[in-house]
């Protein structure tokens, strides 16, 4: 029984580690696609730019925010999930404060 218990911890940490890295490499690329695209726009002059910017790195923190969770599976000791829990609880301040920001954005400019 404790190997099947150990073979199935082995392929959770594994999954799980996978997951991370994908999620956190998906989390980069909106990131990095929203700024490039947000500075085009803003070279256009468009007046969505800024909250094309902040949905985009709002999506983007979802995604890292996502892959610290799953953090969380593999963690062992008391000081790693107080270090997740700090991580994540400031990407979910970031996110909080992005999406205040876009609803700010909306109303001033007569947006949805």
């Amino acid at each position: 029984m404790a190997e099947i218990t150990g073979t199935m911890e082995w392929i959770l940490e594994n999954i799980a580690g996978l997951a991370i890295v994908i999620f956190e490499f998906i989390g980069v690329a909106i990131i990095i696609w929203s700024g490039i695209t947000g500075f085009l726009k803003w070279l256009k002059h468009d007046s969505n730019t800024g909250v094309y910017l902040a949905r985009g790195l709002a999506m983007g923190l979802e995604f890292k925010m996502g892959s610290e969770i799953l953090r969380t599976v593999v963690v062992r000791e008391w000081k790693e999930i107080g270090i997740v829990a700090g991580i994540i609880a400031l990407r979910a301040a970031l996110t909080f404060l992005l999406h205040w920001e876009i609803k700010e954005e909306e109303k001033s400019s007569g947006h949805k």
